[in-house]
């Protein structure tokens, strides 16, 4: 009789332990699959604020966007929310963009398959210091770089671009690199019925009096609200950064590049130093950081700015495949950007000193 009870009493506490560690299993697989979503608009007046939600997942488990209005700028609404989780895979999202007084309807699908690509890519953020660093590996989901154990970060955001129009961009997000998805069009809500459930849905989930409402759409229409300025920044050229200096010892180590369409591209060494073409939007910002030696003065980066209708135009004048060649100065002290040999007129250039540590730095 006491073995039985010895023996029961082993069977519980195996139990409860096999349980325990089924718990523990199931929460670092949703912690694996988790991810953020981002409501972003182009400028505060163009804010638009979700009525239903609802973002398709490839497990069929339920994900919405954040509570309340779009917030940021283009591609990124500077907040985060409550971690969602699965495989998003489309949305079907009705939304009321108060500037132009109308309700609009999203419902879409992604490509599957590119997006199970992307989920399984993990984007380099600094240098790999256990192997040759790539611009990404394919790693699987649940990733994020942590100096010295992983240098890449994998899938981490979606985040959604609501311009006039019913214009919408979804982008993913992976720590610096940020990928345009697709350009996606929502069409105005007309059936009286739904204007109604989504108006009475909106003014009682955000608690707006009917005054409000209609004071509301007096005080923030627009009545030339256009999409083209945030389409034409989807403009692609095929180009590359190529980065030169006559110091003897110059070493370039990374560019980032932050585009027009709301796109970020991080670039490290040894791909750095012989970059892709590849189909890129106009640049807004670049940064280049690079050494000519161990001294604090000899560490430095420099960080160009664009204007997009000048650099625009010189791109279409540039040919197909072009060059953008940033010379560096000797001594450090300019930056000389051309494409394909002809100088490019830039916003400003600003040099910074700076204390970094790449692996191919001067010790």
């Amino acid at each position: 009789m006491r073995m039985n009870n010895k023996i029961y009493l082993l069977q519980s506490i195996l139990g409860v332990v096999l349980f325990i560690n089924l718990i523990q299993c199931q929460k670092m697989e949703e912690k694996k699959m988790a991810f953020q979503v981002e409501i972003s608009h182009p400028d505060n007046k163009y804010q638009v604020t979700p009525v239903f939600d609802n973002i398709k997942t490839l497990e069929g488990t339920h994900a919405g966007l954040p509570y309340g209005s779009s917030s940021g700028k283009w591609g990124n609404s500077g907040k985060g929310w409550t971690e969602q989780y699965g495989t998003p895979i489309g949305a079907d999202i009705t939304y009321y963009a108060d500037y132009e007084n109308k309700y609009y309807h999203l419902n879409i699908d992604f490509p599957i398959d590119t997006i199970k690509d992307y989920m399984e890519r993990a984007y380099s953020i600094w240098d790999d210091l256990k192997d040759k660093t790539q611009e990404y590996k394919k790693i699987g989901r649940g990733h994020r770089a942590a100096y010295g154990t992983n240098s890449y970060d994998s899938f981490s955001t979606l985040v959604f671009g609501f311009a006039p129009k019913g214009m919408v961009v979804v982008w993913l997000n992976f720590g610096n690199t940020r990928i345009e998805l697709g350009r996606y069009q929502a069409n105005p809500v007309t059936d009286p019925t739904e204007i109604a459930k989504a108006k009475e849905k909106y003014m009682r989930t955000y608690r707006i009096s009917p005054e409000r409402y209609d004071e509301s759409q007096k005080e923030y229409f627009i009545s030339d609200a256009s999409p083209k300025e945030w389409d034409d920044y989807r403009i692609r050229y095929d180009w590359r950064p190529v980065v030169s200096s006559t110091n003897p010892k110059f070493r370039l180590f990374e560019i980032l590049n932050y585009t027009y369409n709301g796109e970020q591209e991080g670039a490290l060494r040894p791909w750095v130093l012989n970059m892709p073409y590849k189909e890129r939007a106009i640049p807004k910002e670049m940064v280049f950081f690079w050494e000519t030696g161990k001294e604090k003065q000899e560490q430095l980066n420099a960080r160009a700015f664009f204007n997009w209708e000048k650099t625009n135009e010189a791109f279409k004048k540039a040919g197909n495949k072009i060059d953008m060649q940033v010379n560096i100065a000797e001594d450090n002290n300019s930056v000389e950007i051309l494409l394909n040999g002809k100088p490019l007129e830039t916003d400003s250039i600003r040099i910074y000193q700076w204390s970094g540590d790449y692996k191919e730095s001067y010790k």
